[in-house]
């Protein structure tokens, strides 16, 4: 790419160190001669973990001249603990070096607004490119590809291998175990119970006798991959729930979650008999405006029988599903806008459902990314199902903090379990901690601390049995905890100061080389924009085709308390657009759709900007 203003890449620092590098610590000037794409990313976010999926074909096809580096740019106070980013570098199998940036300093040098987003450095450490979401992988190879022969002619190009240093593989029992379910003897036919683990590290199930320690049998090969038949082999597994016997043609439902599947146990010889592309399926049912991406990373599975179904939580694209053999998968919350908002199930916003528990008509799940306690409650025949929030406040509050739920607060949690007395277990996975909800009193308290990245539980004679995560293994008899009362907080990510009245939001889009718009069928491009709460964006909601809009913001409402001041307003802008090939196949040409949610957290100023650009693929 030739002309215009270029921009020297800032240099990579950060506090937190780096990882997979062999204690190397690496500079711009050392890659010069290479392509460096950086990554930020965190591992909260599954889109992250989407991208550092399709990242692995790259990284092999330009090994020789292209150096990938993880930004680790955390949400979560978590999260910016460096032994947490090292364990979740190693637990998503990260084949780059990864810089820990605890303090947002690279985030705001490359003037990023959302998880995840690419920035391309060429060879003579200019930033060439920046994408933002999934779906641009592809498009930054056509780049790649087109620079690469310009530097070679110019010189500029130094071929060879990078510095990745890969770690020394570890030896544990279970290997980031992410949810579990009890099996009955009578479903076995074994002496006594049995526990199914989803071995997520390992890519397979462990069935463990009933003390959680002894391992009965192993389920698949050990590798990633999708084989059916026995022995199969799965990605990440991480829900499983036992149906009911003669509901199916298998015993147990699995999310698959590393590869966006359902796939279908039999328990008597460990045979995976279906699997379901929950993407390919909903592609066909016009549920919410634009597209669905297909990797929905499914992160728990449960039975409902109030719908005689399978629910999905479908992390990766904010939604719950359902899924029966008779009729596939069918949407009942979200719109794939990533956000909290209760009301109607159809025009709901969801934030990485990721743990599912069932009462009767009441569907309870934790949605990780708003770390809150939600439901989905049928309600009368007939009548539409409403979402409620009853721990939680939005997209960048968290904390662990006990008492009346309105006040409460979670840290990102991954599961939830229905206790005897119809209470619920919250696995609070990010601060490490067992919570405990009861809706009668609407009161949150501690049940246990000290855990290591608790991710489900399960009831075994009355007793929670916990998955915890981070320490490879289940625990029982969870110590009780003292009630917490503090440590209340918000995400530290810049606010964007933005003026009341008309501001110009614009959204920037070009196809990479040798593409052009997608426009057989319509418009190529959708903008979607929403606000919360909602009276801070007084016009422009709603959708469009245009990348451009004109909005008007409140006015500042005066003095607020202290609370609400550490509370940001947050504008939620989704942007998708449609590119194809146009050098190939004209009747039948390979296509790609490129797709972001940003949730900018603003702040209304007189002084404050008039125009607001963010960046699909620029």
């Amino acid at each position: 790419m030739t002309g215009g203003v270029r921009v020297r890449a800032p240099e990579l620092r950060g506090r937190g160190g780096w990882i997979n590098t062999g204690g190397r610590t690496l500079s711009l000037a050392q890659l010069r001669g290479k392509f460096v794409l950086l990554d930020f990313w965190t591992f909260c976010c599954a889109n992250c973990l989407h991208v550092i999926n399709e990242l692995r074909p790259l990284e092999t096809r330009f090994a020789d001249v292209l150096v990938v580096i993880g930004v680790h740019s955390p949400k979560f106070a978590h999260e910016t603990e460096h032994a947490a980013v090292a364990a979740a570098v190693e637990r998503y199998e990260v084949d780059h070096a990864v810089l820990d940036d605890p303090d947002l300093n690279l985030w705001r040098q490359y003037a990023v607004r959302a998880w995840p987003t690419l920035v391309l450095i060429d060879p003579e450490g200019y930033v060439v490119a920046q994408a933002t979401g999934e779906g641009q992988v592809s498009g930054l190879a056509r780049m790649i590809d087109a620079l690469t022969a310009e530097h070679e002619a110019r010189k500029t190009l130094h071929r060879g291998a990078g510095p990745y240093v890969p770690p020394a593989p570890p030896s544990t029992l279970l290997r980031y175990p992410a949810k579990a379910v009890l099996l009955p003897s009578s479903r076995t036919g074994r002496e006594r119970d049995s526990l199914l683990v989803a071995d997520a590290g390992h890519h397979q199930l462990v069935e463990l006798d009933v003390d959680g320690v002894r391992v009965l049998r192993r389920i698949g090969t050990g590798e990633r991959g999708r084989d059916d038949g026995a022995p199969p082999s799965f990605s990440e597994p991480g829900g499983v729930a036992l149906l009911p016997a003669g509901a199916a043609d298998f015993d147990v439902i699995v999310a698959d979650t590393g590869q966006h599947l359902l796939r279908g146990l039999r328990l008597s010889d460990g045979a995976v008999v279906r699997s379901v592309d929950l993407g390919a399926e909903l592609a066909g049912v016009r549920t919410v405006p634009g597209a669905i991406a297909p990797v929905l990373s499914p992160w728990d599975v449960a039975w409902w029988p109030a719908l005689d179904a399978v629910v999905v939580a479908a992390a990766g694209v904010h939604l719950l599903l359902s899924w029966r053999t008779d009729e596939g998968t069918r949407l009942l919350a979200g719109t794939t806008v990533e956000g909290l908002r209760d009301g109607p199930a159809a025009s709901g916003w969801l934030a990485q459902p990721s743990g599912l528990a069932v009462d009767g008509d009441r569907l309870w799940f934790v949605d990780a990314e708003t770390s809150a306690l939600r439901s989905l409650d049928l309600g009368p025949a007939g009548g539409e199902p409403m979402l409620r929030t009853w721990v939680g406040e939005g997209l960048f509050d968290f904390g662990h903090v006990d008492g009346p739920a309105e006040r409460a607060r979670l840290q990102h949690p991954l599961g939830v379990t229905l206790l005897p007395d119809r209470s619920v277990a919250m696995l609070d996975t990010y601060n490490g901690a067992v919570r405990h909800f009861d809706p009668l009193t609407a009161e949150v308290t501690t049940l246990a601390t000290g855990l290591a990245e608790p991710s489900g539980a399960v009831l075994v004679d009355g007793e929670l049995v916990v998955v915890e995560s981070g320490a490879h293994r289940l625990v029982r008899a969870v110590p009780k905890a003292e009630l917490r009362s503090a440590e209340s907080m918000t995400t530290a990510r810049p606010v964007t100061v933005l003026a009341p009245g008309a501001v110009r939001l614009s959204v920037r889009f070009v196809p990479p080389p040798g593409r052009k718009p997608d426009e057989r069928y319509g418009p190529a491009t959708r903008l979607s924009i929403g606000a919360s709460p909602a009276g801070v964006l007084v016009d422009g909601a709603g959708d469009s085709v245009d990348l451009v809009r004109e909005l008007r913001l409140a006015e500042p409402s005066g003095p607020i308390d202290a609370e609400d001041d550490r509370r940001p307003a947050v504008l939620h802008v989704t942007a998708q657009a449609a590119a194809c090939d146009a050098d190939g196949n004209a009747a039948h040409p390979a296509c790609y759709v490129s797709r972001q949610d940003w949730g900018v957290p603003i702040e209304i100023r007189p002084d404050g900007a008039r125009e607001l650009e963010l960046v699909l693929l620029g």
